[in-house]
């Protein structure tokens, strides 16, 4: 497998300068305490958990995978011993409130620990990542009673979370849940029904695990218009908060998967259990998109995490490996061949790793400060500072969750082309990355329901457009600023062809949709992929503008070295990656018929 070493150099060069995070601190309401030398802490001691002790149960972890015994789930070996580890260093609670015995520092510490942990062992990772969805969810709409209860184990890391959506007959389209839940005369509900596909369903890590289900009251309206949301936890809970009766909620399968093996994935079963309504009744799905929007931004996390993990493990094997000799010239004279990090085919590879991760990292810590504001306007209470950042928010996740998930997963297939055969066989641990990595692109909402969300309901009915004009305006921006650097004029031209193109997209699919309403299914692919490559475009002229600077000015934190591989990259992805943009752009405006035309009958002749 390979072996993991947090990227702290590349982290704190987007925390300190590219984006200023000091500064971004310190006008957070919940920011004083996530001073430099605090943060920095932060970092080297998160790094030290990942390396030292997730990172070694990574391979371990999916040769052994999870066991059903008796309705129960067993974590593979050392996944209890390290879930303690870490719930006694106070990572659970990092980023909630003090008044329930977290650390209160902001959202974006929570996401930068996630990064790292992530990439050192997904699957372990997941456990305690729903956890926060729930933790989310429950803060921002359960009552004061069902705070008081639920928050403290859950930010202690005693008790876990799960989000409950999807059933046998329905994923994607929630307005088929038939999960019932009957109101009783003490104010709760009996809840029945059966959930599948959910993560960390069930495990041996905690004494309770609290579920976030999606359930329907007798009299609810059809549809997504009738939908409720309720605590359900595993076991009981008393009136001094501790550990009651089992509460007739059942694992009754485990799913047998491709990847993510050592994440239990659960078919979990409600029989009359005792469930606590959350929201509003009937608005469970408004209230659910808080826990699926923190999911969605940990699983671009995923996208990012695959990636490093994987171009760890290819430059180290490039570095080694020796086969024939560069075309340029033999570039080792003294060895049998030249080492492959040699061969400009290697480079590509590598290279296409470096800047899916490196370029997306920099998109996440980006939207990590709109994190940041949208999480204090729920912690201060002012509806109208949490939507707005909300609002601003909910345009990124689409792309990062569609975008660079399918980028992770195309470098951690270049991960194992890099090693050849050796790749192919588990003893590397590379076909592993690939095999975690491509959930990714599938739960949370595949990459065609991203596109859809972005193309159809962020951008064309959410803000006619308006979405795309902000963003692209701050990109213009940029542009107009560095024009006139000859060393940044290229970046600086480029996006600002891609910027007004990008609008002019936007505004004939709209036109195309007036006449043809499947034209918006046909072109959001296209328009999410084409969205992504713009948008990491920008975020790599931004890290070699400041790359440029540091180095003129000779007053960076990081070597020369640094900011000038920095400078490399941004040109490579430019050169190389970005012109995939072309593709997409041509695309997304041909007519829909192409799609629809061929008869369903037609697509196999027996």
């Amino acid at each position: 497998m390979p072996t993991y070493k947090a990227p702290l150099r590349d982290m704190r060069f987007l925390i300190n300068e590219v984006f200023d995070f000091p500064k971004h601190y310190a006008g957070l309401s919940n920011g004083k305490d996530a001073d430099p030398d605090t943060v920095n802490a932060i970092l080297e001691e998160c790094a030290k958990l990942c390396e030292g002790t997730l990172a070694p149960l990574n391979l371990s972890g999916d040769q052994e995978g999870c066991v059903l015994e008796n309705n129960k789930v067993r974590t593979p070996k050392g996944f209890k011993e390290a879930y303690e580890e870490y719930c006694s260093g106070g990572w659970q609670g990092l980023s909630h409130p003090t008044e329930y015995g977290g650390q209160g520092l902001p959202m974006s510490m929570g996401l930068f620990k996630s990064e790292m942990m992530g990439t050192a062992n997904w699957s372990f990772t997941m456990y305690p990542g729903l956890s926060l969805g729930a933790m989310n969810t429950v803060m921002q709409h359960a009552s004061t009673e069902l705070k008081n209860i639920y928050m403290p184990p859950m930010t202690d890391g005693r008790w876990t979370g799960t989000m409950c959506l999807t059933e046998p007959q329905c994923g994607t389209d929630l307005g088929q849940v038939k999960t019932k839940a009957e109101p009783q005369a003490d104010g709760t509900y009996k809840i029945t029904g059966t959930k599948i596909f959910i993560s960390a369903g069930d495990h041996d890590l905690t004494e309770n695990i609290i579920h976030i289900v999606l359930a329907r009251l007798p009299d609810a309206p059809a549809g997504t218009r009738g939908i409720s949301l309720f605590i359900v936890p595993k076991m009981q809970v008393n009136a001094d908060g501790s550990v009651g009766e089992h509460n007739n909620v059942v694992c009754s399968a485990l799913e047998h998967k491709m990847g993510i093996k050592a994440s239990a994935t659960a078919v979990i079963n409600f029989e009359n259990s005792v469930g606590y309504m959350i929201a509003e009744q009937n608005k469970g799905l408004e209230a659910m998109f808080t826990f699926m929007n923190t999911a969605r931004i940990g699983t671009a996390i995923q996208g990012v995490a695959h990636a490093e993990l994987s171009m760890q493990g290819a430059v180290a094997y490039a570095k080694e490996r020796r086969s024939m000799r560069a075309l340029r010239g033999k570039q080792e004279p003294e060895k049998v061949a030249d080492a492959i990090i040699n061969h400009a085919d290697v480079r590509r590879m590598l290279l296409t790793q470096k800047a899916i991760a490196e370029g997306g990292r920099a998109m996440i810590y980006f939207a990590a400060q709109y994190a940041d504001h949208m999480t204090n306007g729920v912690i201060e209470g002012d509806d109208k500072k949490f939507k707005y950042w909300d609002d601003k928010l909910g345009f990124f996740t689409p792309i990062m969750k569609g975008f660079l998930t399918e980028m992770g997963l195309e470098a951690a297939n270049q991960g194992v082309q890099v090693f050849g055969g050796h790749g192919y066989i588990k003893e590397h641990g590379m076909e592993q990355i690939v095999r975690d990595a491509r959930i990714s692109t599938l739960y949370e909402g595949t990459t065609g329901i991203q596109a859809l969300d972005l193309l159809g309901r962020k951008v064309l009915v959410m803000t006619r457009g308006k979405a795309v004009r902000e963003f692209t305006g701050q990109i213009a921006k940029f542009s107009l600023e560095h024009m006139g650097n000859a060393k940044l004029r290229r970046y600086a031209t480029d996006l600002a062809r891609l910027s007004a193109e990008w609008n002019v997209l936007t505004m004939r699919i709209m036109l195309m949709a007036r006449k043809d309403r499947e034209q918006v299914s046909a072109s959001s692919h296209h328009f999410l992929m084409y969205s992504g490559y713009v948008t990491l475009a920008y975020f790599w002229a931004l890290q070699a503008a400041v790359a440029d600077k540091k180095l003129a000015e000779g007053n960076g934190s990081e070597s020369p070295e640094f900011y000038k591989a920095k400078i490399a990259v941004a040109r490579f992805y430019f050169d190389h990656l970005l012109p995939r943009a072309k593709g997409h752009a041509s695309s997304m405006l041909k007519p829909s018929k192409t799609l629809t035309k061929l008869p369903i009958d037609h697509f196999i002749f027996e």
